[in-house]
C-alpha cells in the first residue's frame, strides 16, 4: 500500500565544511561531554542496541539499514531519558549554586537541600516522564502539565513517577505557555524542551542529552558511516540534537538528514517551505502523539535550517504500518518494538524509498547506508496492543 508523504528537499541545505571543529554552535562540544559524564553516571545506564536490518534493506533497495532502538532507555522506554532527565538534575545543580556534583543530585545525595524545590514542564508524554524520573531521583518535586489528547495510560506512567499532574484542554503548545507561565509565577525550573517558551537554557541542556545518541550510535559502528539519516520530529529538539552532532563529528561526511512529521503536525517541513519558523498546516490530530507540536523550537531550527537535507511529513499509515513490519520482520531481522512516535522515522524511510522522484530527490540507492532512529518502544501498551494486535512482550518472545 503506497503511504500518502509530502517530501521537501531543503534549499537553504549547507554541507558541514571539513575544515570547522565547531559547525553548529548550538551543539557545543563541552556541553556535550558535560551530559555524557552525567548520565552515563546514572543508576541503570546502558547504551541502547543498534539493530542491522539487513532483510529490511533488502526490501527497500539500500545497501545498509541500522535503527537505534530506544525502547529500553532506562527503563522509560523512549530517548527523553537523555534529555528530560539530564536537564532536570543539571537545572537543580545549578538552582543549588554549583557546589554538588551532577552525579550527587542525579543519586539523591542532595534530596534534602533540593527538597523543596519544583521542577515542571509540559509534554505529550515521553519528556513529561523522563523529568518526573529525574526529579524523583533527586528528590525534588515535579508538576508536568498535559494537553488534551495523552492518553490515561502515559498519564498513570508520569503520576507513577510521583510528578503532579495538570490537565490542559488545549494542545501541547498550550500546555507549554501554562507551564511557563506557572513556573515564572512560582519560581519552579522550568525543564522545556522547546525555546518558544522559557529561553534557550533548559532546552540547551535537553539537546545535548539527546546527542548522547550519536556517541553510542558511532561506537556501535566501529568507523561505518551512514550516508542517510532518518529522525523524526515534533519540536525538533532530538532532530537538531543528532544531525548537528554528526555534523559536529564528521564534518563534510555526515549523513544526510531526513526530518520526518506527522502530516498534520508538520511545524518543521513548513519553516523549510516557508525559510522561517512557521506553525503546522494541520490540526494535530495524530497517532504519532509525541510529535504533535504546532510550532518548531527556535533553538532546533538554529541547526535544522541548514543543516537538514529534507523534511518529510508523513501519514499516520506510515507510522502504524512500520509498527506492524518492525513486530513481524522478513529475512532474519529482529522482531522489534516501535511506537507511534518512534515507528515515524522508518515509515518515513519505508514511504520514499517506495517513490522513485523521492528516491532521486534523497540520493537513495543500492549503495545507501541508511541510520533511522526508533525514538520509542510502547510506552502506552494499551495503544500498541489496538495498532498491532499483540502484546510488546509476545513481539519481543519471537
Amino acid at each position: 500500500m503506497t503511504v500518502p508523504f509530502r517530501l521537501h528537499v531543503n534549499p537553504r541545505y549547507a554541507p558541514a565544511p571539513g575544515s570547522v571543529d565547531d559547525i553548529d554552535p548550538v551543539i557545543v562540544p563541552e556541553r556535550r561531554a558535560a551530559a555524557r559524564t552525567a548520565i552515563t553516571g546514572f543508576e541503570g545506564y546502558q547504551p541502547t542496541p543498534l539493530h542491522r536490518l539487513d532483510g529490511l534493506a533488502g526490501t527497500l533497495g539500500i545497501e545498509t539499514l541500522w535503527l537505534k532502538d530506544e525502547s529500553g532507555r532506562l527503563g522509560l522506554g523512549s530517548f527523553k531519558a537523555l534529555g528530560g532527565a539530564y536537564a532536570a538534575v543539571h537545572l537543580l545543580r545549578e538552582r543549588l549554586g554549583g557546589d554538588v556534583s551532577i552525579a550527587d543530585v542525579a543519586a539523591g545525595r542532595a534530596s534534602v537541600r533540593v527538597g523543596d524545590m519544583t521542577v515542571c514542564c509540559a509534554t505529550d508524554g515521553n519528556h513529561g516522564l523522563a523529568v518526573a524520573w529525574g526529579a524523583r531521583r533527586a528528590g525534588a518535586k515535579c508538576t508536568v502539565f498535559l494537553p488534551g489528547p495523552v492518553s490515561e495510560g502515559r498519564e498513570r506512567a508520569i503520576a507513577g513517577q510521583g510528578a503532579d499532574i495538570v490537565r490542559i484542554a488545549g494542545s501541547y503548545d498550550e500546555a507549554v505557555e501554562a507551564c511557563a507561565e506557572d513556573a515564572r509565577a512560582r519560581g519552579w525550573l522550568l525543564v522545556s524542551d522547546t525555546s518558544h517558551a522559557g529561553g534557550d537554557e533548559a532546552p540547551s541542556r535537553v539537546m545535548h542529552g539527546y546527542a548522547m545518541l550519536v556517541d553510542e550510535t558511532r561506537d556501535a559502528l566501529s568507523g561505518a558511516v551512514p550516508t542517510h539519516l532518518f529522525v523524526q520530529a515534533g519540536v525538533g529538539g532530538l532532530a537538531a540534537a543528532v544531525i548537528g552532532a554528526f555534523r559536529q563529528d564528521l564534518k563534510s561526511d555526515s549523513p544526510k538528514g531526513v526530518v520526518v512529521e506527522p502530516m498534520t503536525a508538520d511545524c518543521l517541513y513548513q519553516s523549510a517551505v516557508n525559510g522561517k519558523p512557521s506553525p503546522a498546516s494541520g490540526d494535530l490530530d495524530t497517532v504519532m502523539a509525541c510529535l504533535a507540536a504546532a510550532e518548531v523550537s527556535p533553538l532546533a531550527w538554529q541547526v535544522l535550517a541548514r543543516g537538514a537535507f529534507a523534511f518529510t511529513a508523513l501519514d499516520d499509515d506510515g507510522a502504524t504500518d512500520a509498527m506492524r513490519f518492525a513486530a513481524a520482520p522478513i529475512g532474519g531481522d529482529p522482531p522489534l518494538v516501535l511506537g507511534e512516535s518512534g515507528a515515524a522515522s522508518l515509515g518515513g524511510l519505508m514511504a520514499v524509498a517506495g517513490d522513485a522522484e523521492a528516491r532521486e530527490a534523497l540520493g537513495l540507492s543500492e549503495a545507501s547506508r541508511v541510520l533511522v532512529i526508533g525514538s520509542e518502544g510502547a510506552t502506552d501498551p494499551d495503544i500498541y496492543r489496538r495498532i498491532v494486535g499483540r502484546d510488546p512482550a509476545a513481539v519481543m518472545a519471537g
